[in-house]
């Protein structure tokens, strides 16, 4: 039987692998409370490793990033090797490519990485470091995802979630982008394969097809069971708009798509849930448990 240890807890995705893994023993411990030094590795057989500083804050100093999505990622791979763990896997990120590139086609797993920020910049300096950790008996799985969504979901994805649900009209009419997401059991169904082929390298998941923005809020306000009038935003205040807040719009309205073809070749997985399977999981789990919320409250 293989044991599972995820280092980083209480996070999103540990949570939903500890939910939806097909591997049923697996412990998970804070990089918080303990130093990686000081972890028994030894009773495990891979090592999901996904303590990281996620969301990019000019609040936070560049240092911090690379300090903790990548010294503190070195420092738990290379005790985990010590102690003779086969399996390293590391939760990376899309962002590693950087931006839209013009004329460049959909970016795969061997295309070339321009990170532009500290965060995509910390998690491809890890990568490049784990690579070389490498050997037959300690082999290292770099997963790079796209905005991962699904029960339990906060930040970005709940925000928009939100803001279908309060506003009948808003801004996201007729925008032709096109963006990938990942669901997070699918998620952990590409995680599954890995640890089971015990696979090596770079691997992109992703959902099965990329989705506009537009074509991403209709679904949300379907499953949210709203009706909302979407209206095309005019083109001067959009320039506005990425003059004030060009990260935010660019999410909204910027392309940025991939493929991942050897990824699922190798793995030989395709993502069970499609997006709008994703929504309606994410959406009714969303509205369980804010309407649980709002029992106590009255209570």
């Amino acid at each position: 039987m293989v044991k599972v240890l995820i280092t980083g807890a209480n996070s999103f995705v540990g949570t939903n692998f500890r939910k939806f893994s097909k591997f049923k023993d697996i412990e998970e411990i804070s990089l918080q409370k303990n130093n990686p030094e000081d972890i028994d590795y030894s009773k495990y057989d891979v090592v999901l490793h996904l303590a990281a500083i996620v969301h990019q804050s000019k609040k936070t100093p560049a240092s911090e990033y690379f300090k903790v999505n990548r010294d503190l990622c070195l420092r738990v791979a290379e005790q985990a090797r010590k102690s003779g763990i086969r399996h390293f896997i590391f939760l990376s990120t899309l962002k590693v490519y950087g931006g839209f590139v013009k004329g460049t086609g959909l970016r795969n797993e061997y295309s070339e990485c321009f990170p532009e920020d500290a965060y995509g910049k910390s998690k491809y300096a890890a990568e490049k470091d784990l690579k070389k950790l490498e050997d037959e008996s300690f082999t290292v799985s770099i997963i790079r995802t796209p905005l991962v969504y699904g029960e339990g979901v906060k930040a970005n994805m709940i925000s928009l979630v939100k803001l279908i649900e309060r506003f009948p009209v808003l801004p996201f009419g007729k925008i032709d982008n096109k963006r990938n997401f990942m669901f997070a059991e699918n998620l952990v169904g590409y995680i599954d394969r890995i640890i089971e082929k015990r696979a090596s390298g770079v691997f992109i998941t992703m959902d099965e097809r990329a989705y506009s923005t537009t074509e991403l809020v209709t679904n949300i306000s379907k499953s949210l069971g709203k009706n909302v009038i979407l209206f095309k935003i005019p083109g001067v205040f959009l320039k506005l708009g990425y003059f004030i807040a060009a990260e935010k719009i660019d999410r909204l309205f910027g392309s940025l798509e991939f493929e991942n073809k050897r990824t699922r070749q190798e793995l030989d997985y395709d993502p069970p849930f499609s997006t709008e399977e994703g929504i309606k999981k994410m959406v009714k789990f969303y509205l369980a448990h804010k309407n649980k919320n709002e029992q106590k409250v009255i209570k």
